[in-house]
């Protein structure tokens, strides 16, 4: 008979697994091993046929990230300026405390003590339907939110994102990348201060969830 999970444990992990950018901690050391460990546990993720098309460049040269940081912050501040004019008088402090946070991580990225950007061996075929797209990006989402969740276990935060590749060519230039391959995310990691995360306000499964068709409940 298999060992039970603690679900106390694993729905903590799984519930309060959150983006980290304020509480990044920017002055302490991330050590190769322990990124390797985390890059280990995400290679155990599902992939469409179990082909594990995956390459994750790591990166914690000072020199590199800062320059990384600068494509981000590029593509950063037109998409924030929309986004902000898009919420103006809205009132919504919660959306204002995500532009806050996010505005912070473009400010201080070049600081994170490691990148990594999971790649896949290929290109996304330019004519690809909506059933390409998932079966191409489901093939990795799942590594990458294992290695988030390895990370979060082992007291780092981590957070998804992508403005980078608005300017994919240049980052992989910087990075040695070939053409061939596509990059999917730009992951800050650093250890995070304090461990008072809590599960995000969400709506009920109940509202959320249909069962046997669309906004139904079918027999």
């Amino acid at each position: 008979m298999s060992t039970p999970f603690d679900l106390s444990q694993t729905d903590k992990l799984l519930t309060t697994t959150r983006a980290v950018r304020k509480r990044l901690d920017l002055a302490r050391q991330v050590s190769r091993d322990v990124v390797l460990d985390c890059i280990r546990v995400a290679c155990q993720a599902p992939a469409g046929g179990n082909y594990q098309r995956w390459r994750w460049v790591v990166v914690d040269d000072a020199d590199r990230r800062a320059a990384l940081a600068a494509l981000y912050k590029r593509a950063f501040e037109p998409y924030m300026a929309i986004q902000r004019q898009a919420l103006e008088g809205t009132g919504d402090q919660t959306i204002n405390d995500i532009i806050d946070s996010s505005t912070y991580l473009a400010d201080h990225l070049h600081e994170v003590p490691v990148h990594v950007v999971p790649c896949m061996l290929d290109r996304v075929r330019p004519d690809a339907g909506l059933g390409a797209m998932a079966g191409y990006f489901g093939s990795i989402l799942p590594a990458v939110w294992s290695f988030q969740l390895a990370l979060r276990s082992r007291g780092l935060g981590s957070a998804w994102t992508t403005l980078h590749l608005d300017y994919e060519e240049e980052a992989a230039e910087l990075l040695g990348i070939p053409a061939t391959v596509s990059q999917v995310a730009l992951i800050p990691v650093a250890y995070y201060v304090g461990d008072d995360f809590r599960p995000g306000s969400r709506r009920p499964a109940e509202e959320v969830t249909y069962w046997n068709g669309w906004k139904g409940v079918r027999s």
